[in-house]
């Protein structure tokens, strides 16, 4: 089998032939090439992945009792992350960062996580969403070249439901079905304007995307429409598909990204987990005319790049993201704080650390839990930098604050999936911020971010 670390170049070379008349493109030579040499080196990609994984995590379904998900998907429970040998939370919690750099103790599953097959990226979509707009359209999202990396379990719900701020009388407005081309204006032409119907279709219309067009070397076995947002914001939240971040160079410097939920996006301020662009419509338009394809506007042109129109379909599109609503929180008062009366002793000491001893309401203050800016956690301060599956793990820099309503529905966690639990979560920041909770101050504190 090829080396994995010479698959990009190999499928380069394969994109050329000789012809017997001198040096020509054979198209489906050429093709026919890139799937046969994609397909040989994709059970070696799986394995290096999945080996990764399961040295850096514990991928048991494990669901926490009685705590679920709006339709009844079960919320995972526990710490994933495995430590290294010898060494406990408390003890790591009890060192300085230089000392756990010094001693290599900073625990796997903290450093970032590759794309499936970081070396060559793209979107990946995973398993539910791909058999259900098969179903629904014929259209594949399936690639010949890899498959999704984590399990289903460990993801949010699908198809997740809808809520509008506009029309709360209507609870989930989906009805359980994933919301697509073929079904979309049956569920949505009584509730939206003819602006925001038109702006849901826009969202859920196909469009030429780096892996998924009508090129020959393209990532489907069958050219391909493209994909839409809602493939991977499935139902105008997420579905744990990722990609590679498309605006950074050199490759291993790129970060998986996490696909993060379009509800609540009416009270942000800044879009992308990094380039921080002031508006939704400025996050549409770079998405379609940069990141669909990895930033490269010569291979854009090539694919079939669909440039949308600013003042009518951004704008369009932009309106009906905007009344995509959090979930219900019925434990939650208008200030987005507990109410008493309805909280367990447990969620209210939670909500006592939150806003003291963890510090998380520095950045993560009510009623929508984020201050709508970046910060830089510094993490490379706890580990020398380091190759990891084709991904380099050095210095994250700023990050955006991610609100925080409905948390529990949007696992994985961290702006590159690399977190699988609120558990997981709480353990990374009381290191990152050093305020050294005890095992019941943790408890209590998931018991709180599952209120809100």
């Amino acid at each position: 089998m090829m080396q994995i670390n010479d698959f990009r170049q190999t499928t380069l070379v394969a994109m050329f032939t000789i012809c017997s008349c001198g040096i020509g493109l054979a198209q489906d030579a050429v093709f026919d090439a890139l799937v046969k040499d994609s397909q040989k080196a994709k059970p070696g990609i799986a394995d290096r992945q999945q080996k990764m994984l399961v040295e850096r995590y514990d991928l048991a379904d494990r669901a926490a009792k009685g705590v679920t998900m709006p339709r009844g998907k079960p919320v995972q429970e526990a710490v994933r992350v495995r430590l290294p040998e010898g060494t406990t939370w408390e003890k790591l919690a009890a060192m300085s960062p230089a000392e756990i750099k010094s001693k290599k103790l900073w625990p796997a599953g903290f450093y970032p996580l590759p794309h499936p097959h970081h070396e060559v990226g793209g979107m990946v979509f995973p398993k539910l969403q791909i058999d259900e707009v098969k179903k629904q359209n014929s259209r594949d999202l399936t690639r010949f070249d890899l498959d999704y990396d984590l399990p289903q379990h460990l993801l949010p719900e699908f198809p997740a439901p809808i809520y509008l701020t506009t029309r709360t009388d209507l609870g989930d407005v989906s009805k359980g079905q994933l919301v697509t081309l073929a079904n979309y204006y049956e569920l949505f032409k009584d509730a939206l304007n003819p602006k925001q119907l038109e702006g849901l279709r826009l969202l859920v219309t196909p469009f030429p995307q780096q892996q998924f067009n009508s090129t020959d070397d393209r990532r489907s076995l069958q050219p391909h429409s493209g994909v839409s947002c809602f493939d991977c914001h499935s139902n105008g939240h997420s579905n744990g598909a990722t990609h590679t971040v498309a605006d950074v160079r050199p490759n291993e410097h790129r970060r998986r990204i996490d696909t993060p939920t379009l509800r609540g996006l009416y009270v942000q301020r800044l879009f992308g987990s990094q380039r921080a662009l002031k508006s939704v419509e400025d996050f549409t338009e770079f998405e379609q005319r940069g990141a669909y394809f990895d930033a490269d506007i010569a291979l854009a042109a090539k694919k079939g790049v669909n440039p949308l129109e600013r003042g009518s379909q951004v704008h369009f599109m932009a309106e009906f993201q905007e009344l995509l609503d959090f979930p219900p929180a019925p434990k939650l008062n208008l200030f987005g704080k507990l109410d008493s009366a309805n909280a367990t002793p447990s969620e209210l000491r939670g909500q006592e650390l939150f806003f003291g001893k963890a510090q998380c309401s520095i950045c993560h203050p009510a009623p929508y839990y984020t201050d709508n800016l970046t910060h830089n956690l510094k993490v490379e301060r706890f580990f020398d930098e380091k190759m990891i599956n084709g991904r380099l793990a050095s210095a994250d820099g700023p990050i955006k604050t991610f609100p925080l309503r409905g948390i529990k529905e949007s696992p994985p966690y961290f702006h590159d999936d690399r977190l699988l639990t609120l558990e997981d979560t709480v353990e990374f920041f009381n290191l990152i911020l050093a305020i050294k909770l005890t095992g019941d101050e943790k408890a209590d504190l998931v018991a709180f971010l599952r209120c809100l």
